[in-house]
Formats: C-alpha cells, structure tokens, sequence
C-alpha cells in the first residue's frame, strides 16, 4: 500500500482499520483450514500419550514382577539354608548323643571290667 503524504487522520484510521480486519479474517480463515490438522495432531498426541502410559504400566507389572519373583527366590533360599542349619544341627545333636552312649558304655565296660577284677580278687583269697 502506497503511502500519500496527505493522508487524513480518518483516512489513516480507517486504513489501519481494515488492515486489522483483514489480519483478522485471515487468521480466521487459517484457523478454520487447520482445524481438522489440529485435531488430527491432537488425536495423534493423545494416542501416543495413551501408548506412553501403556508402556508405563508394562513396565511397571514387569518390574513388580521380578520383585516378586526374588523375593519368591530369597525366601526359597532362606528356607533351603533353614533347612540345612536345621539338618546340620540334628546331625551334631546325634554325634553328641552318639559320643555320650559311647562314653556311657565304655564306662559301663570299664566298672564291669573293675568289678571282674575285684571279684576275682575276693574269690583268690576266699
């Protein structure tokens, strides 16, 4: 738009009136020609958005997952050396009762020894 020096003041306002007007309706016109862009866009964000939480929550439920499966194999292993410290000590508990009759009946051999010496003994100068 070519400017004349002797524009009026109204002349000037309504140019720039229409100036606005005219940015205006284009505006107007660039938004309603985006519109099915726009939700076109906003469905593919929104599905991508839905995909982002999927993924989330898969990895979540894998991870809870294997939590729970070493937890399930610490307490397996637990209950295995559990059980080994509870078989170990039996086995000891046994050697120990083994030993004692052991030592119950060697001294039940050596008093009876004793006591066939000393009747023996009693009978040689009877």
């Amino acid at each position: 738009m070519k400017h004349a020096r002797n524009n009026e003041l109204s002349d000037r306002r309504s140019a720039a009136a229409e100036a606005k007007a005219a940015l205006l309706n284009a505006y107007r016109t660039a938004k309603d020609t985006a519109e099915p862009t726009r939700l076109a866009k906003q469905a593919e964000r929104q599905a991508v958005a839905a995909a982002r939480e999927e993924r989330r929550a898969e990895r979540e439920r894998v991870k809870r997952e294997e939590l729970e499966r070493a937890q399930a194999a610490e307490a397996e292993r637990q209950a295995a050396a559990e059980a080994a410290a509870r078989a170990d000590a039996d086995a000891r508990e046994a050697a120990d009762k083994d030993r004692i009759a052991r030592v119950i009946a060697d001294e039940a051999a050596r008093k009876a020894a004793r006591d066939l010496r000393y009747a023996n003994r009693k009978a040689r100068k009877s």
